[in-house]
């Protein structure tokens, strides 16, 4: 099944609608009003089924067709666009092509449209499956746009912002550079979000530091929680010391160790 253009994926895409799942996804995404996903529309694709289109599109799908489909009324249509970019974007950031001028330049081009499209990765799953593959990546790899400073602000804009997913985005991203054997970008926006509102961001935060200790060292996320842990909301603490021992994990969430 060959596609050669953003038109052809969203036919073929809203060709497979699914009502019955469609309803499945609003509710767990929380479309209703008031909630986090108000007003995301759903065709009730499983995420497989996304990642076969994404496989029949191809790495060769031109770049400048994914804009139409981030900029979909259908979710799934704007995974499908995201997991084209992660595709080239991993393509392109292999051992071999890390130096390479001409990947160098063609890496920066996907970051910067990712960016530039960051509002439309409008719920935590969109975030969660591309951003760490993307901007993750590159804040490890060379790039024309700019040293580790530059690569800072970036983050740091996102971190600022006042939309949840962008702020999702800073964290969640540092996935990839922990498991690079990094951990100061986990551990800087880790305490930059320490005080966020919004349960997803506590999640998100406790997770990240949990993968930091897991890959990089369990004293640096202790010595993150000795420092913080009296202020970290439960539910970023819990998360955070998943994989510590029981009897640790106790002590983390006993009342004492608050004060």
């Amino acid at each position: 099944m060959p596609i050669m253009n953003a038109r052809e994926i969203i036919s073929y895409m809203e060709s497979l609608r699914d009502d019955k799942q469609r309803q499945v996804l609003m509710r767990f995404f929380k479309t209703a009003p008031g909630e986090y996903g108000y007003g995301d529309e759903f065709l009730g694709l499983k995420v497989p089924q996304t990642r076969e289109v994404v496989k029949a599109a191809g790495h060769d799908f031109p770049l400048e067709e994914v804009p139409q489909l981030l900029l979909s009324r259908w979710h799934e249509v704007r995974l499908c666009g995201l997991l084209i970019l992660v595709a080239k974007f991993e393509k392109l950031a292999t051992k071999r092509l890390e130096h390479d001028a001409k990947a160098i330049a063609k890496r920066d081009a996907i970051v910067t449209m990712y960016l530039q499209y960051a509002e439309q990765a409008n719920n935590w799953d969109l975030v969660d499956l591309s951003v760490h593959k993307i901007i993750g990546h590159w804040l490890l790899l060379p790039s024309n746009l700019g040293d580790r400073d530059y690569k800072i602000l970036v983050l740091d804009q996102l971190a600022a912002s006042t939309c949840l997913w962008k702020q999702r985005m800073s964290i969640v991203c540092t996935w990839k550079t922990s498991q690079q054997g990094d951990p100061f970008w986990c551990l800087r926006y880790a305490e930059i979000h320490l005080h966020h509102h919004h349960d997803l961001m506590h999640k998100a935060v406790g997770w990240m530091l949990r993968e930091m200790g897991k890959r990089v060292s369990m004293d640096l996320l202790r010595d993150f929680l000795h420092h913080h842990a009296h202020e970290m909301p439960r539910t970023m603490l819990r998360y955070a010391i998943e994989k510590m021992p029981e009897a640790e994990r106790k002590e983390w969430m006993a009342p004492h160790a608050l004060t």
